[in-house]
């Protein structure tokens, strides 16, 4: 009797330990890492926090990780997929005496990278202000495929 109890309070640690590192933020969102600051995940912090249930050292280690790695913090807001909205550059030209091929050009010149705007994944739509390509861009990280204007 007391050979399967103690066998089953170290199967029971080797579980309830290796829930605890599955739980950690540094596993579960690696593309976190070098985030500095920001608004916390509760949902991390709290898994880490369950850390602090089955003893201190793993629950401070855990807290300690994902601090230190970033992987505690939630996401910026301020990027919507890869754009990063503080460093837009705005590029103006005439669209009367313009073709697609001259803004496929400016594109290349401006950015270094190559668009055609025939691609099936390209979308073309006519924006009036920078602040409508904003909330086009916010539409389409929503999931949502409203047009503007």
């Amino acid at each position: 009797m007391n050979k399967i109890f103690v066998n089953s309070l170290r199967l029971s640690l080797c579980a309830v330990f290796t829930l605890q590192l599955m739980g950690c933020g540094t596993l579960m969102y690696p593309e976190r890492r070098g985030q500095r600051g920001g608004s916390l995940d509760a949902g991390v912090a709290v898994l880490d926090g369950i850390g602090l249930l089955f003893g201190i050292i793993p629950g401070v280690i855990a807290f300690a990780v994902d601090f230190s790695n970033g992987t505690i913090y939630l996401p910026s807001r301020t990027h919507l997929g890869f754009l990063d909205l503080k460093h837009i550059k705005e590029v103006k030209f005439d669209p009367k005496h313009t073709s697609l091929a001259s803004i496929e050009g400016m594109i290349k010149d401006n950015t270094g990278c190559e668009v055609k705007f025939d691609q099936d994944n390209i979308r073309l739509s006519k924006l009036k202000s920078l602040n409508e390509m904003k909330e086009q861009f916010a539409n389409v990280e929503r999931g949502t495929n409203e047009r503007i204007g």
